[in-house]
């Protein structure tokens, strides 16, 4: 070996003599090979870096005759150097993290060239990093780069408490020591990069199993949160579902900070402008925040967020194929917390997650459409078991052969019927009937009762809606116009079809196509269209309550079904046919029917009209015992027994009739513009007193 070997101290060493030692003390000190093949083994040997430095330091002490060792190794995500740091005699310390410009070994590192300062008092430069220094009684110190041909890692420094620096003369030597500690660095740097490239692969084969085991969304959080916990160590994570329309986000599930309020709670809806993985949905891109940008941000959500100490985000948007679906955004108590392998790492779980939600939605749409489906066959079922309840008309009245003849005649064609008539009438077993006798009996007849739906959810009921056309649309709607595509649809109380929704029906019965709410593509169908009503919609025409056109286009063919008081004959027919209904339902017999109960109900005006009285017999039934039918006559006879005090009640009678039909037609409203007293004439007060000593009850009026 050509160059010279470093001292230990009080030592020389001549390498002519074999490595022969001489000292000015009367102790021997070892020989530097042997030091040197000491920290070779060291190196080979340990697993972690700071217990390797532990370990290093009195063996470098040792062999370069210094009294101070200095690790500085440079930390990429704040640009500065870590200190450590051992004295002889004394335990290992830490001095402060310098910027990379502003202490000796920053400069060593950034420059990659030894640096030797003799004397610290005839140095101008990096005066922080000197008086730390001198604080610990260095007078001289020599710095070497630590490096690979891989990675720059730091620097190796060493000081005395005299000047000149041990080992300036051998600085090649100590270079090589700071290599060889660089190449330990490098391989615990491999080691560490590959145990952690297991643990994450190992993280994605245990999140993607338990992901494709699991179709539930509720399920799905808990099991992200805890392999995410396990690699990216974060301090809260969220995840957050985009809510139809792309609007907002909604709060899926919440991984908190403990000790910490909530930041955002399950359930919570945020508009997507104020979110802050806004940025992260909108470039498809995983998105970083540090401290600065929570608070430029200035949101009330990154606000939040600052306030609970979080100084890193990260936020990774979902997509499957090119839909959007939400994003998980994580975040730290640490500045730069989130390293290019946890991004990596992020943006393999997220496509893992992406995939589970699409298929959890995916799922619980075929759920719901099983359930909608299931629905439809129940009320398919209900309506097919309605066809065959009521396809005979109870009755041998002139009144209702004549309806039941131009019934007949209309079924043939394809137009427009309007069903009018008091509540009870029947209106829906005409409709059938006539549907039953035309051409279109083997497709469905579909009914749609118009005064049942509430005015928002109407037009997806009559027309369908496609998925995410408002807040609850998780899957596409057919309608029923749909449903009765070559077949009937029956609107039901077809007077209170809300103003704005007309002109679509209109639409449909002019050219017979529409569109579904959130949809651009027009559907045509072949529908016939029966109406029925129990106003009176000419006189909700003059109050614009309801579009002419729309009456004229339901008014082709229209039929009137007398009230039950016009077609009296047909009442001990009725009660025949619902006492048969109601015994068989009830599991009971009725054969015999007193003359008293029919002639009773015979004299009874039945307001609510045939509904009425399958009511009453079906409640005659229930309380009967034996085979012998006992209504409960003392109701009608109460009433009846009214009239007849009246004298013969004629004009009383007439009266009280007109009052009850003005009532039905206004639905019970009283004052206002188009109530009844407004239609009457007269003040609600007056109106409210007839009533009362007519005895005109809200059951007489009402369904």
């Amino acid at each position: 070996m050509e160059e010279d070997l470093p001292h230990a101290t009080g030592l020389s060493c001549s390498p002519d003599t074999g490595g022969g030692c001489e000292t000015g003390s009367h102790s021997a000190l070892r020989d530097p090979y042997e030091i040197f093949l000491e920290i070779a083994g060291l190196i080979v040997r340990d697993d972690s870096s700071l217990d390797l430095f532990e370990d290093l330091a009195p063996l470098l002490q040792e062999l370069a005759g210094c009294d101070f060792v200095n690790i500085s190794l440079h930390d990429p995500t704040q640009n500065r150097m870590l200190n450590h740091f051992w004295k002889a005699g004394q335990e290992a310390g830490e001095l402060d993290a310098f910027p990379v410009g502003e202490c000796i070994n920053g400069w060593v590192w950034q420059n990659q060239q030894a640096l030797t300062i003799s004397d610290l008092e005839h140095e101008a430069r990096f005066p922080v990093c000197l008086s730390a220094l001198r604080k610990h009684n260095v007078r001289s110190f020599a710095s070497f780069p630590m490096s690979t041909a891989l990675r720059h890692y730091g620097a190796l420094g060493m000081g005395k408490s005299e000047k000149e620096a041990v080992g300036i003369n051998h600085s090649q030597f100590l270079s090589r020591v700071a290599q060889m500690v660089a190449l330990a660095l490098e391989n615990q740097y491999i080691h560490r990069t590959l145990h952690e490239q297991q643990e994450r692969i190992q993280s994605l084969i245990a999140i993607s199993q338990e992901l494709s085991a699991s179709l539930n969304l509720e399920r799905l959080a808990p099991i992200i949160f805890t392999n995410l916990r396990r690699i990216t160590n974060y301090d809260y994570a969220v995840l957050a579902m985009l809510e139809p329309g792309n609007r907002s986000l909604r709060i899926h599930a919440v991984d908190p900070i403990a000790d910490c309020e909530p930041l955002v709670s399950e359930g919570q809806n945020i508009p997507l402008e104020r979110a802050l993985s806004a940025q992260a949905i909108a470039t498809r891109n995983i998105i970083f925040l540090n401290a600065e940008d929570l608070d430029r941000l200035g949101t009330a959500i990154a606000n939040k967020v600052r306030d609970a100490g979080v100084q890193s985000v990260c936020c990774v948007p979902l997509f499957s194929g090119s839909q959007a679906l939400g994003a998980l955004s994580c975040g730290s108590k640490r500045r730069n917390a989130f390293r290019p392998q946890d991004a990596e790492y992020l943006l393999q779980v997220a496509g893992q997650i992406a995939a589970a939600l699409h298929n959890a939605r995916a799922y619980r749409e075929i759920d719901q459409l099983k359930d909608r489906l299931a629905q439809e066959k129940r009320y398919l079922e209900g309506e097919i078991s309605s066809e065959l309840r009521l396809d005979e008309t109870i009755g041998n009245s002139g009144a209702l052969k004549r309806v039941l003849d131009h019934a007949a005649i209309v079924a043939d064609t394809d137009s427009n019927v309007l069903i009018t008539g008091e509540t009870g009438t029947g209106k829906e077993r005409v409709a059938r009937s006539i549907h039953s006798m035309s051409r279109r009996r083997d497709r469905n007849f579909i009914k749609l009762n118009c005064a049942a739906i509430p005015t928002g959810l109407l037009e997806s009921e009559l027309f369908g809606h496609e998925k995410g056309a408002f807040t609850g649309a998780v899957s596409q709607k057919v309608g029923r116009l749909e449903l009765a595509d070559k077949g009937t649809l029956f609107l039901d109380e077809v007077g209170e079809i809300p103003l704005e929704l007309q002109p679509k029906l209109l639409r449909v019965l002019q050219d017979q196509e529409f569109e579904r709410l959130g949809a651009t593509r027009t559907i045509r169908v072949d529908v016939r269209v029966i109406a029925a009503t129990n106003r009176d919609l000419l006189r909700e025409v003059e109050d614009k309550r309801f579009r002419s056109d729309l009456y004229y286009r339901l008014h082709v063919f229209p039929l009137h079904l007398p009230p039950l008081r016009e077609r009296r004959e047909d009442i001990p027919l009725l009660i025949r046919y619902f006492v048969e209904k109601s015994a068989a339902r009830l599991n009971k017999r009725i054969d015999f029917i007193p003359d008293e109960a029919v002639g009773a109900m015979l004299k009874w005006k039945w307001p609510g009209n045939i509904r009425e009285l399958e009511n009453f017999i079906e409640r005659s039934v229930i309380l009967s015992e034996g085979n012998t039918l006992r209504p409960p006559l003392s109701e009608l006879r109460q009433e009846i027994s009214r009239q007849q005090t009246d004298g013969d009640g004629t004009l009383r009678q007439i009266e009280r009739d007109h009052i009850i039909e003005v009532l039905r037609q206004t639905r019970g409203i009283l004052s206002g513009a188009a109530g009844a007293a407004a239609r009457l004439g007269l003040k609600r007060t007056t109106l409210q007193y007839k009533m009362q000593k007519l005895g005109i009850s809200r059951m007489d009026y009402l369904d």
